[in-house]
């Protein structure tokens, strides 16, 4: 068939059938009356205001009960304090199991089993209030699909910034080998997990991009979780790290650097990295250099709740040099958040869910007010802050006309009692009603 008749045919195929044909109706509008609105974090709160909804978008936030046009629907927040939707710049969406019997589904659990636990996780972190989320490592391409099946209207979730596969050096803390048995290495490693020296760290980066990721994953130093007695200090080289940050960059992609000691958050800060997870063991040196580059710190504290409630359950949950690792995790979380804060570090809201449980992410607010931080700068981090880092501030972090309708609401006032954010009465993501009292 000649190219011109096939052009001809598409475009009989997509002309109207008839030239009387109506336009499509315009989508029904959505009044929201908040009693107590927080539209932009950091700014005192509005009493009495609307925020209006078209086509899942925020058309106009106002003063006061606005009326409800004809053949609109109102959503009757007034005894509500209301807010943006949270973000959790930190989580692993595809298990809530860790320790030995993470280590066992990993070899047991096919990659569609997974997919739907995953596909699970994300639903409870949607219900608990976070309509969006940065996936930092999972394998086989499942929370890939997973953001892409949410963007398709496939799945119920909330937003997601994935990763991909994260990157270390061999014996880092992204090798999939450790503590396994040698006969099953090389398949472990097609994953693509590790690369050494910086050429083929490059190319480790570029094979993620190619998988399509929004963000760049990689470990600097030893992992509380890693099954290997090496310790948390670096564990790259600087020019490796440098090439994975240059790289990422060169395709516009930022870079999340798990580090806990010193010498591995200071060698990511130096190169460029965008933010530090878990940040255990910054010293001086790392807040000049946080304060320079304008990095985020991302705590993470609620990977101490995890550990504590599976050692409750049981007190074999892990084993050997990863107890001892943990035990002491529990014991200085939230020390390097109480020299960050006051020190002028930008904090972004994180939890690194799935080693703490998946829709309980709100309980990491009363752990960073714990640790020095006022409620109000810790919903900014889980909003205008998160939004930054992930680059979405357009799109998120802020009710302001023209953003996505992610929209929040609790009884009582968090900003005198952070601990309301734990129970959410309303959930609405992209101008969807998900969960409502």
């Amino acid at each position: 068939m000649r190219p011109t008749l096939i052009l001809t045919l598409l475009f009989a195929l997509f002309l109207p059938l008839s030239s009387s044909a109506q336009p499509p109706a315009a989508e029904p509008v959505i009044v929201i009356h908040a009693g107590t609105l927080l539209d932009r974090p950091g700014r005192p709160p509005r009493q009495r205001a609307s925020i209006i909804v078209r086509g899942g978008r925020i058309e106009a936030v106002q003063d006061g009960f606005a009326p409800v046009p004809a053949g609109g629907r109102l959503i009757d927040l007034s005894d509500r304090f209301v807010l943006p939707g949270l973000i959790d710049s930190h989580v692993h969406l595809v298990s809530d199991r860790a320790g030995v019997e993470g280590q066992l589904a990993d070899f047991t659990d096919s990659a569609a089993l997974r997919s739907y636990e995953a596909a699970w996780n994300a639903r409870k972190t949607l219900d608990a209030g976070f309509t969006t989320v940065r996936n930092l490592g999972s394998p086989d391409g499942i929370t890939l699909a997973l953001r892409d099946a949410v963007n398709r209207g496939w799945a119920v979730g909330p937003r997601i910034v994935d990763a991909g596969t994260s990157i270390s050096t061999t014996s880092g803390h992204m090798d999939d080998t450790l503590g396994v048995r040698e006969e099953f290495h090389e398949a472990l490693r097609s994953a693509g997990s590790t690369c050494d020296g910086a050429d083929d760290c490059r190319r480790a980066v570029r094979r993620q991009i190619a998988r399509g990721v929004d963000v760049i994953k990689i470990a600097t130093t030893g992992g509380v979780n890693s099954r290997i007695g090496l310790g948390l200090g670096a564990q790259m080289l600087e020019d490796e790290a440098r090439a994975i940050v240059e790289t990422a960059h060169l395709y516009g992609k930022k870079v999340a650097v798990h580090a806990h000691g010193a010498d591995g958050i200071n060698l990511a800060l130096r190169v460029g990295a965008d933010s530090i997870e878990h940040g255990t063991l910054m010293d001086d040196e790392s807040i000049r250099l946080f304060r320079q580059s304008r990095a985020y710190y991302v705590p993470t504290l609620s990977t101490v709740n995890g550990y504590r409630e599976r050692l409750a359950a049981n007190p074999n949950a892990y084993q050997g040099e990863v107890l001892e690792k943990i035990r002491w995790r529990i014991g200085i979380t939230g020390q390097a958040l109480r020299r960050a804060f006051p020190a002028g570090v930008r904090i972004a809201f994180g939890t690194d869910a799935g080693v703490s449980m998946h829709g309980r992410n709100a309980d990491e607010f009363l752990l960073m007010v714990q640790h020095g931080m006022d409620p109000m700068a810790a919903i900014v981090a889980a909003t205008v802050n998160a939004a930054d880092l992930l680059g979405i501030s357009g799109e998120a972090g802020t009710i302001e006309p023209g953003k996505s309708a992610d929209i929040v609401a609790v009884r009582g006032n968090p900003l005198a009692d952070v601990g309301v954010l734990r129970q959410m009465s309303f959930v609405m993501a992209r101008g969807r009603v998900h969960r409502a009292e």
